[in-house]
């Protein structure tokens, strides 16, 4: 399952060698949520522990993740696991404002009073 998260950079933990063909690296970021932001924990595994080296902490950045979740000695766990992390800036990507269409009225509620064009036989309508 992929999803995406915006935030800002809370802590980066240091890679770690969990193994001797596996690294793992955690870090938080803090999200918004109403008066109370979250801090959520992120991991990202082997050779994608290099992406955070380009951001510090405080940065504001878009983290895509896959949630995953297993069994472990009768206890359940559940990791996101980040597989991009990009800077994010305020006004750019899904967030920013649509431009309004030149072509389409601006007036949202046209003026219906107007009398029908003059001439015209209108008894003659199938409705």
């Amino acid at each position: 399952m992929a999803f995406e998260v915006e935030g800002k950079l809370h802590k980066i933990f240091p890679t770690e060698q969990k193994s001797a063909s596996f690294s793992a690296r955690e870090f938080v970021l803090e999200v918004p949520d109403g008066n109370y932001p979250q801090l959520v924990k992120f991991q990202a595994v082997q050779e994608r522990c290099a992406l955070l080296d380009a951001y510090s902490e405080g940065d504001r950045v878009k983290v895509s993740f896959d949630l995953r979740g297993r069994e472990w000695n009768g206890k359940y766990l559940t990791n996101l696991n980040a597989w991009r992390v990009e800077r994010f800036e305020e006004g750019s990507g899904a967030t920013q404002t649509a431009k309004p269409d030149e072509n389409f009225p601006t007036d949202p509620f046209p003026n219906f009073t107007d009398a029908p064009p003059s001439g015209g036989n209108f008894e003659d309508l199938p409705f």
